[in-house]
C-alpha cells in the first residue's frame, strides 16, 4: 500500500427521506468507520466526511406523501441521521448537509467552471411529462421495468434491484409515480455532461489505474464486482448525461447563465460535490486547508458506498472531477453488496428492515454487538444475510463466551493472586504457549506471535477485508484463552508461583493489545477494557503504531506493578425472549405496512380493461422442462417450457425464490402471446404467471394435476 501523506474517506450521503436500516450501516458507514479508526490508530492524517443528501425527487416525493414541505422533511431526517450515527459510534469528522449555503455555493461554482471550460453540451431533448400533473418528471418520478434484469419497479435513473444506471427512456412500460399515468415525451433544454468524450481515459484509468503516465491506483486492489460493473458500463458505450433537471427543489443553475430559469442541478452532480463542501466546512472549523485533501496527489481518496452507487462514484463523479481540472480521483471505491434480512431482501416500503435508530434506543447495551454482527455478515464481495438468531449467537457464543470471558478471567485472577497489580516475573520461567508446547523465551515466543497476528490484522484492514481483520482479533482472544487453559494458573499457583506470574503477565499483555485492536470494530468495548486495565482511553492518536513498535522492540504493553481495576461485565447475554420479540416485531411491522399499502393502493389499481382486451391474452398450461441461471443476472432463470405442441424459451425473474432444480417439472400458467423481447441477450417468448405473497414471496399459479400442456386458461 502506497504511503500517502493524508487520507480523505467518504461515506455515501444518505437520502434525507427516511431512516437508516442495517443494510445502510453494513454497506457504507460501518466499513468506512472501521477503516478511518484504523488509520487514526496508525497515526495517519485523515478526514472522515459525510452529510445528508437533501435534494432530488425522492425528497419531494416524501414531502408530498407526508404533507410536509421539502425543508421540513430534510430537517427531520438530517437530525435523525446525526443522532443515529453518533449513538452507533460512526466517528465522522464532519457530518454536513447539502441544503447548506456553503454547499449551494460550492455546487454552483463547480457548474460555472465546467460551463466556462466548455465541458457541457446544451441541447434540447425529450423528457417524460405528466400531462395531468402538468410537470416534467424527474427520474425518481418515473417507474417501469428494468431493461437489464426485468425488475418491474426500476426508477428512471437506476434499477435498485441490479444496480444498473438507467435513463428514463430506457424503462419498459414507464409510469408516472405522481398520477400513475403513462407519461408523454415533451421537449426541454438541459446541460449534458458528454461521458462519451471521456470514455477512453475512464477505460484506461479503471482497467490499468494509470493516467498521463502516472499510476493512480492498482486495479488488483479493487473489488471484482466494482471493476466488473464499471467495465460493463464502458463496454456498453458511454453517452451524454443530463446535469440539470426541471425541478422545484434543489440547487439552482446559476442565474447569470442564459436559460437557467426553473432549472436545478441534477442530484448526481449536486450530491457528490457534497463531499467537497463538507470538507470545506470541516477545514473552516479546524483551521485545515481543504484543498490539500482534494487537490494534492499525496492524498488517498476512498469512497465507501453500496453497489447501487458504483457507476456514479467510479465513472460519473470522476469524470466531473477531471473535467473541472483541479481534483484528484478516488484511489479506491470498496463498494459492498447488499445485506438481506431473515431470508428476504430488505424493503423500506414493506417495512422489512431493522431500523438503526430503533435498535440503538431499544438495545443501547448491545450496540457493539450489532457492529460485530454487521462485520461478521458484511457483504464485502457478495450479498449476505442478517438474522436475529445469528445476532444472538454472535453475541452469546463469541463475544460473551470468548472475548468477555477471557478478559474477565484475566482481570479476576490478577486481582485474586496479586491484589490487582501486574506481576513481575522471571523471563526464564517456562510456560505453555498457544500450541500447547513448553516455551522457554517469553518475548521471542508469544509476544512475537502477537506482533505477527497484529500485522496480519493490519494487512486485512488495508485491503478492506474487515471480516478477516475482526476474525484475527478474535483469534488473539482465543489464543489467550488457550494459554490460560494449557497453563491452568488456578492449579499451578500452589506449586509454581513464578510460572503463574509469567502466564498472568503475558495474559495482561494480550488484553492490552486487544483493547487497542478492537477499537475500530467495537469502540465502547475498547473503552471498557481500558477502564478495567486502568489505562487511558484509546483516543485514536497512533496507539496501534506505538503498540507495534513496543512489541518489535521487546517492550511490554502494560508495566509491572501497574494497578488494574476489578472485574466488570464486558458483554451481557441476550435471552431468547428478546430475540423472539424482535422477530415478532419485524413480522408485525411488515404485515401492517403491507396491509396499509394494500388499503391505500386499492382505489388506484390499474385501469379497467374491456372484456375484449382481456380475451386477447392467451394463457396456456405448460410444464418447465429445463432451467438454468442467466449469466451475470442473480434474479433470472432461463426456462425451457413445454406447451405440448411446441417448446419455448422464457426468462423469468424468480431465481431469488427458486433454484433451477426446484422448478424443473413444475406445471405453470404461461402468458403465451406476449410479444417476445430480449432480456440479458436471451429472447423470452412469454411470461410465467406468479402469485406474490404479502412479504414478497412468490408461488406458481399452476393448473390442477392431470391437465395436459397447451390447454387454454380462461
Amino acid at each position: 500500500m502506497r504511503n500517502f501523506k493524508r487520507h480523505l474517506v467518504t461515506s455515501a450521503l444518505p437520502y434525507a427521506n427516511g431512516p437508516l436500516h442495517i443494510g445502510h450501516l453494513a454497506g457504507a458507514y460501518l466499513p468506512a468507520d472501521i477503516y478511518v479508526r484504523f488509520l487514526r490508530l496508525m497515526g495517519k492524517d485523515v478526514g472522515f466526511i459525510c452529510g445528508s443528501d437533501e435534494h432530488g425527487a425522492a425528497i419531494t416525493i416524501r414531502a408530498a406523501k407526508d404533507e410536509k414541505t421539502p425543508q421540513e422533511i430534510v430537517d427531520r431526517y438530517h437530525e435523525m441521521f446525526k443522532d443515529t450515527f453518533e449513538k452507533v459510534g460512526i466517528s465522522f469528522d464532519m457530518y454536513h448537509r447539502t441544503s447548506s449555503e456553503l454547499h449551494h455555493q460550492t455546487s454552483q461554482d463547480f457548474f460555472r467552471t465546467l460551463n466556462t471550460n466548455g465541458e457541457f453540451v446544451e441541447k434540447e431533448s425529450e423528457q417524460y411529462y405528466d400531462e395531468e400533473a402538468n410537470q416534467f418528471l424527474a427520474d425518481r418520478y418515473i417507474k417501469g421495468t428494468c431493461p437489464k434484469c426485468a425488475h418491474e419497479e426500476a426508477y428512471g435513473d437506476q434499477c435498485e434491484n441490479c444496480g444498473s444506471a438507467l435513463s428514463p427512456t430506457e424503462l419498459i412500460n414507464p409510469l408516472s409515480t405522481i398520477t400513475g399515468n403513462v407519461p408523454v415525451l415533451k421537449k426541454t433544454t438541459h446541460w449534458f455532461l458528454p461521458l462519451d468524450k471521456y470514455e477512453m481515459w475512464l477505460k484506461e484509468w479503471i482497467e490499468t489505474g494509470k493516467l498521463d503516465g502516472k499510476e493512480l491506483h492498482n486495479p488488483d486492489d479493487w473489488k471484482n464486482h466494482v471493476l466488473g460493473q464499471c467495465k460493463s458500463w464502458i463496454e456498453g458505450g458511454l453517452h451524454p448525461r443530463a446535469m440539470t433537471r426541471d425541478l422545484s427543489w434543489g440547487v439552482d443553475v446559476p442565474k447569470e447563465i442564459e436559460g437557467s430559469e426553473g432549472k436545478k442541478l441534477y442530484v448526481w452532480l449536486d450530491a457528490p460535490i457534497g463531499y467537497i463542501s463538507a470538507t470545506k466546512q470541516w477545514a473552516q472549523d479546524t483551521g485545515k486547508e481543504w484543498k490539500e485533501y482534494w487537490q494534492d496527489e499525496e492524498t488517498q481518496l476512498v469512497h465507501f458506498i453500496g453497489k447501487d452507487n458504483i457507476v456514479f462514484h467510479c465513472l460519473i463523479f470522476p469524470a466531473i472531477l477531471r473535467a473541472h481540472g483541479d481534483y484528484i480521483l478516488p484511489h479506491n471505491v470498496p463498494a459492498n453488496q447488499f445485506l438481506n434480512l431473515e431470508g428476504k431482501k430488505i424493503s423500506t416500503s414493506r417495512n422489512w428492515a431493522v431500523w438503526v435508530h430503533e435498535f440503538v434506543n431499544e438495545m443501547p447495551e448491545h450496540i457493539d454487538a450489532l457492529r460485530y454482527a454487521m462485520v461478521k455478515n458484511m457483504p464485502e464481495i457478495k450479498d449476505s444475510e442478517f438474522t436475529w438468531k445469528g445476532f444472538q449467537d454472535y453475541n452469546n457464543n463469541e463475544l460473551v463466551n470468548n472475548l468477555a470471558n477471557y478478559v474477565n478471567r484475566v482481570v479476576v485472577l490478577v486481582n485474586k493472586y496479586y491484589e490487582g497489580k501486574v506481576p513481575d516475573f522471571d523471563e526464564n520461567q517456562d510456560l505453555v504457549g498457544v500450541l500447547g508446547e513448553v516455551e522457554t523465551s517469553y518475548h521471542d515466543s508469544e509476544l512475537l506471535s502477537l506482533f505477527d497476528k497484529l500485522h496480519v490484522y493490519c494487512d486485512h484492514v488495508r485491503s478492506y477485508d474487515f471480516r478477516s481483520a475482526m476474525n484475527t482479533v478474535m483469534d488473539i482472544s482465543s489464543n489467550g484463552n488457550q494459554i490460560l487453559q494449557f497453563n491452568e494458573p488456578w492449579k499451578r499457583i500452589k506449586e509454581d508461583e513464578e510460572s503463574v506470574k509469567a502466564v498472568m503477565n503475558l495474559s495482561l499483555q494480550y488484553v492490552t493489545a486487544l483493547s487497542v485492536a478492537i477499537k475500530p470494530f467495537m469502540p465502547e468495548s475498547s473503552d471498557k477494557i481500558r477502564k478495567l486495565l486502568n489505562l487511558p482511553l484509546v483516543e485514536e492518536k497512533g496507539e496501534l503504531l506505538s503498540l507495534l513498535d513496543d512489541l518489535a522492540e521487546g517492550n511490554h504493553l502494560i508495566q509491572k506493578d501497574h494497578q488494574i481495576s476489578t472485574s466488570d461485565h464486558l458483554f451481557s447475554r441476550i435471552d431468547d425472549e428478546i430475540i423472539e420479540g424482535q422477530v415478532a416485531k419485524l413480522t408485525a411491522m411488515s404485515a401492517a405496512a403491507v396491509g396499509a399499502a394494500a388499503t391505500l393502493e386499492k382505489p388506484e389499481e390499474k385501469e379497467n380493461i374491456a372484456f375484449d382486451e382481456f380475451m386477447k391474452m392467451e394463457i396456456k398450461t405448460a410444464t418447465i422442462l429445463t432451467a438454468e441461471k442467466v449469466k451475470k443476472a442473480d434474479k433470472l432463470l432461463k426456462l425451457t417450457i413445454d406447451l405440448g405442441y411446441e417448446q419455448r424459451t422464457v426468462v423469468s425473474g424468480i431465481a431469488e425464490h427458486f433454484s433451477p432444480e426446484e422448478v424443473i417439472g413444475k406445471k405453470v400458467s404461461l402468458l403465451a402471446n406476449l410479444a417476445p423481447r430480449k432480456i440479458r441477450g436471451v429472447e423470452s417468448q412469454g411470461m410465467i404467471l406468479m402469485a406474490e405473497g404479502e412479504n414478497g414471496q412468490l408461488g406458481f399459479v399452476s393448473p390442477e394435476d392431470g391437465w395436459p400442456n397447451g390447454m387454454s386458461i380462461k
